[in-house]
C-alpha cells in the first residue's frame, strides 16, 4: 500500500500484475478508461487511469485530493443503479480505479435506436435515476453532473436494461452547517445556483434530472443556446418553454413532473423523495396510469435532434483539431531552429493523440494506434458503413461524413520518426 501523511492508502501493486488490460473504451481531458480482466478470476472490469497532476504549479492531471474525494465517495456506494469500485491502484504518474464494467452504452444510445416509447416506458427509466440519487442523497452525497453521457446501462439486450450512474468526479459529500461554492459541470445541465456562484447542495442534481426528462420527452433541449454565454444566461433566467412542436404528445403530468424541477429556488424545488412521489412517476389512480400509457415520447425529433447534437460534438472535435494544427506547426519551425533539442525529445513533445467516444464502442485499427513520419498523417474515424478520413497535414480537412454515423472513435496522432508510443502534448 502506497501511503503518506494525510493521504489515503491505495495498492502500490503494478496493476498490470493482477488484470489483464484490454482495449480503450473512451477517455477525457485527464482519464482513459479501458476494459480489463482480473488474471485470478476471469472477470471482467472497466480500468480508469486518471493522471495525477505532479506539482502545485502544473495545470496537468487531477489533484490528489480530488481523486481521493471519488474514491471515497465511491467507497461509501452500494446500489444497484451505481457503478461500483472493486480497487485502486497507484503508480507514479497514475491512479486507477478498477471498476465494474458497464457495457451497455449511454441509455439515449438506446433509446435513438427505439421505434416508439410511451411515457409508461420512459418513467421505468427516469424512475430508475431517481433510485440512484435516492440513495445518493440519502448519504448527503451530491453526483454534480448527471447528464446523458453519464447515464449508462449495464446490458442493452433487455426490453428494460438496468440503469447505472457513472463519473464521480465532481461528486461530494454536503456536510450540515459547511458552505460549499464551486462553478462546474456541463453547461448544458447545471444549475442557477451554479452559475451564480451560490451555495450549493442536493437540490442542483434535481435540476439536472429536469433538464435530461425534458430532453428524453421532446429531443429538445431547454436552456441550451448558440454559445455557452447564451446557455448560461437561459439557465438564469429560467428561460424555457414547452414548444408545440416537440410536447404536442407530452402528458400535462409529464410537463408538471418538469416545471417542478426547473424551479430557480431551490427550497421550491422538488426534493428526491417528492420526485418519486409526483404522480407521474407513482401514479396515484387508474386515470393517471392510462395517461402516461397513452402519451407517447417524440421519438422521432429525439433521433433528430440528437444525431445533431453528436454531429456538433464532432465538428467541435475538427475545429480544434485545426487550431491545434496551427500551435503545432509553430512547435516544429521552433524545434526546426533548435538544434539541441533530440529527435527522441521532438517525438514525445511533438505527439498529438485526440480520443473522441461517441457513443458505440469503438473499432480500432494498427494505423489508428500509431502515425508516425514528419510528413501528413492518416487518421480514420470509423463508421458503421463508411470511413472518414481525417487528413492531418498541419491542417486537417474533413472528408466524407454523414452526422448520424459519427458514433467511433477518432484518433489523431503526430511524432516525429520515433517508434515509441504516442504520448500526451505538453
Amino acid at each position: 500500500l502506497f501511503q503518506s501523511p494525510g493521504m489515503a492508502a491505495f495498492k502500490q501493486q503494478k496493476v498490470e500484475d493482477i488484470y489483464d488490460i484490454g482495449e480503450e473504451l473512451g477517455s477525457g481531458q485527464f482519464a482513459i478508461v479501458k476494459k480489463c480482466r482480473e488474471k485470478s478470476s476471469g472477470v471482467e472490469y472497466a480500468a480508469k487511469f486518471i493522471k495525477k497532476r505532479q506539482s502545485r504549479a502544473s495545470r496537468r492531471g487531477v489533484r490528489r485530493e480530488e481523486i481521493e474525494r471519488e474514491v471515497n465517495i465511491l467507497q461509501q456506494i452500494l446500489h444497484g443503479n451505481i457503478i461500483k469500485l472493486h480497487d485502486v491502484y497507484e503508480n507514479k504518474t497514475d491512479v486507477v480505479l478498477i471498476l465494474e464494467l458497464v457495457s451497455g452504452g449511454e441509455l439515449f444510445d438506446f433509446l435513438a435506436q427505439k421505434e416508439s416509447l410511451s411515457e409508461e416506458e420512459a418513467t421505468r427509466f427516469i424512475k430508475q435515476i431517481l433510485d440512484g440519487v435516492n440513495y445518493l442523497h440519502s448519504k448527503k452525497i451530491a453526483h454534480f453532473d448527471l447528464k446523458p453521457e453519464n447515464i449508462m446501462l449495464l446490458d442493452k439486450n433487455i426490453p428494460i436494461p438496468h440503469i447505472k450512474l457513472i463519473d464521480f468526479g465532481l461528486a461530494h459529500k454536503i456536510e450540515d452547517g459547511v458552505e460549499f461554492k464551486n462553478i462546474f459541470g456541463t453547461p448544458e445541465f447545471v444549475a442557477p445556483e451554479i452559475v451564480n456562484y451560490e451555495p450549493l447542495g442536493l437540490a442542483a442534481d434535481m435540476w439536472s434530472i429536469g433538464v435530461i426528462t425534458y430532453i428524453l420527452l421532446s429531443g429538445a433541449s431547454p436552456f441550451l443556446g448558440d454559445t455557452k454565454q447564451e446557455t448560461l444566461a437561459n439557465i438564469t433566467a429560467v428561460n424555457y418553454e414547452f414548444d408545440e412542436e416537440f410536447f404536442s404528445h407530452t402528458s400535462e403530468l409529464a410537463k408538471d413532473f418538469i416545471r417542478k424541477l426547473l424551479v430557480k429556488d431551490t427550497r421550491k424545488r422538488l426534493t428526491i423523495q417528492e420526485a418519486l412521489a409526483h404522480p407521474w412517476i407513482t401514479p396515484v389512480d387508474k386515470r393517471q396510469a392510462m395517461v402516461r400509457r397513452e402519451s407517447v415520447v417524440n421519438l422521432e425529433n429525439f433521433k433528430k435532434q440528437y444525431a445533431r447534437r453528436r454531429w456538433k460534438l464532432s465538428y467541435s472535435i475538427v475545429s480544434l483539431c485545426n487550431h491545434l494544427s496551427r500551435s503545432l506547426m509553430r512547435k516544429v519551425r521552433l524545434m526546426q531552429e533548435d538544434s539541441s533539442v533530440s529527435t527522441l525529445q521532438n517525438a514525445h513533445r511533438l505527439t498529438l493523440k485526440l480520443d473522441l467516444l461517441l457513443g458505440h464502442e469503438p473499432t480500432k485499427s494498427k494505423k489508428q494506434e500509431k502515425c508516425f513520419g514528419l510528413g501528413p498523417a492518416l487518421a480514420v474515424l470509423h463508421c458503421s458503413s463508411r470511413s472518414l478520413v481525417l487528413k492531418f497535414s498541419f491542417v486537417p480537412e474533413l472528408a466524407r461524413a454523414q452526422p448520424p454515423h459519427l458514433f467511433q472513435t477518432l484518433s489523431l496522432c503526430y511524432s516525429s520518426e520515433s517508434q515509441s508510443e504516442p504520448q500526451a502534448l505538453p
